[in-house]
């Protein structure tokens, strides 16, 4: 196998956009990958797009790579569509890494695009909703209703799916767990969205760019105990998108390339309640991948849907001890002027969340950390950072999930 490296990325701004299609974010996305990446589209031999809703939000399926592709010249070689939930365009990375380490082919696009606004905002949240066991749905809404605390929450779980995502009523039971069992608290949580707002303000491809105290991301709306729409990341229109060639050759193409050292795609499983979970367990094949552990890591990116997600994912990253979670996030310890800063693109709450570009727009912000050219939010002498993007739930954790490591 080759080693692999990424030499140019791209993405839009992250929003609102009733009035941009799919192709547009997309062209936006991969010409600015290609201008990076000083590479013409004639260049292309392969290119791995990411995609999770566009069937149920625009009515486009199968072809969802070719239709973008095609519309900026990009056609005649293989075009291959993942769909992994969240995890839809890390899943793509993950391809293309596999394409150009094994010999197959020497430059590889990898896009991800989201269109998941809709004049009808239920419908965005039923496709969101679909990355679950439709089959177990009503038992799932059951139980959803039944841990929900009636009084905190207002609705008693009965807004899940309709009114918000489902995931947010799953999170929030998570959080009222590991509460429970770690004395975690509310204001714990609510650090890591202040932390997270302060860093999307510094980036200029965030949706959301306001700063916020602990005392407004507590009074902000309740969505479900202990969640407030302040911890939550909101739904999102937007496109990302890199180009990989083989690491011998990529001076050919810029001065300050970035080395993919691990790339891991798993799916979650039936396990023990004391056994690792999917996080833990992708971390550590990805860490002895690229022969480093979590005290090497100088950032992070990693998939905070919510607020208590992130602070539980540094327990399952091996950023500190199970439990210890409430305890490093009161430390400073993953702010940017931090040891380990996380989601120094202000993450999901901040920067957004269209779920088929999230994989490769955490790429993306890694690829500037790691080159240097991030201004206000970046990370003095960043060489190794870690990327961690789940998608969709059953029995209570990611269905996939992709963990990448890339350094300098």
């Amino acid at each position: 196998m080759r080693d692999v490296a990424i030499v140019g990325v791209g993405m839009t701004h992250f929003g609102k956009f009733l009035d941009r299609g799919l192709k547009d974010l997309a062209r936006e996305a991969v010409g600015a990958a290609l201008d990076s990446a000083n590479v013409d589209k004639k260049a292309i031999e392969t290119a791995v797009v990411g995609n999770a809703a566009a069937g149920l939000i625009t009515g486009q399926e199968c072809i969802r790579g070719q239709v973008v592709l095609r519309e900026m010249g990009i056609g005649g070689i293989p075009i291959i569509n993942t769909e992994n939930a969240c995890a839809s365009s890390s899943t793509a990375l993950h391809l293309a890494w596999l394409y150009v380490a094994s010999g197959m082919h020497d430059v590889a696009l990898v896009l991800g695009m989201e269109k998941l606004y809709h004049e009808d905002k239920k419908r965005s949240f039923q496709a969101i909703g679909a990355a679950v066991d439709v089959e177990a749905m009503h038992h799932l809404m059951e139980m959803l209703a039944a841990s929900a605390p009636k009084r905190e929450s207002g609705d008693g779980g009965e807004g899940a799916g309709q009114k918000r995502s489902m995931f947010m009523d799953l999170y929030a039971m998570a959080a009222r767990t590991h509460m429970a069992r770690h004395g975690t608290t509310k204001e714990q949580f609510a650090r890591v969205a202040v932390k997270n707002h302060l860093h999307g303000s510094l980036n200029p491809h965030a949706q959301y760019r306001e700063r916020y105290s602990l005392e407004e991301i507590l009074a902000s709306p309740l969505v479900a105990e202990p969640l407030t729409r302040l911890m939550c990341s909101p739904i999102g229109d937007g496109a990302a998108a890199a180009v990989l060639v083989p690491a011998d050759r990529a001076r050919q193409y810029t001065g300050k390339p970035v080395f993919i050292k691990a790339s891991v795609v798993g799916s979650g499983q039936d396990h023990g309640p004391d056994d690792p979970g999917i996080s833990e367990r992708l971390s550590r094949q990805a860490y002895e991948m690229a022969g480093v552990s979590p005290r090497d890591l100088n950032v992070v990116e990693l998939h905070d849907a919510t607020a208590p997600a992130e602070l539980m994912l540094y327990e399952e990253l091996g950023l500190c001890e199970p439990g210890e979670g409430g305890k490093l996030i009161d430390t400073g310890f993953t702010e940017l002027t931090g040891p380990v800063p996380v989601n120094t693109s202000g993450g999901l709450i901040s920067k957004g969340h269209p779920v088929g570009a999230t994989g490769v727009a955490q790429i993306c912000e890694m690829f500037w950390q790691l080159r240097g050219e991030c201004g206000d939010r970046q990370v003095p002498g960043a060489k190794l950072g870690m990327c961690e993007n789940g998608g969709g739930m059953i029995r209570g954790e990611a269905a996939a999930l992709a963990v990448h490591i890339l350094s300098t």
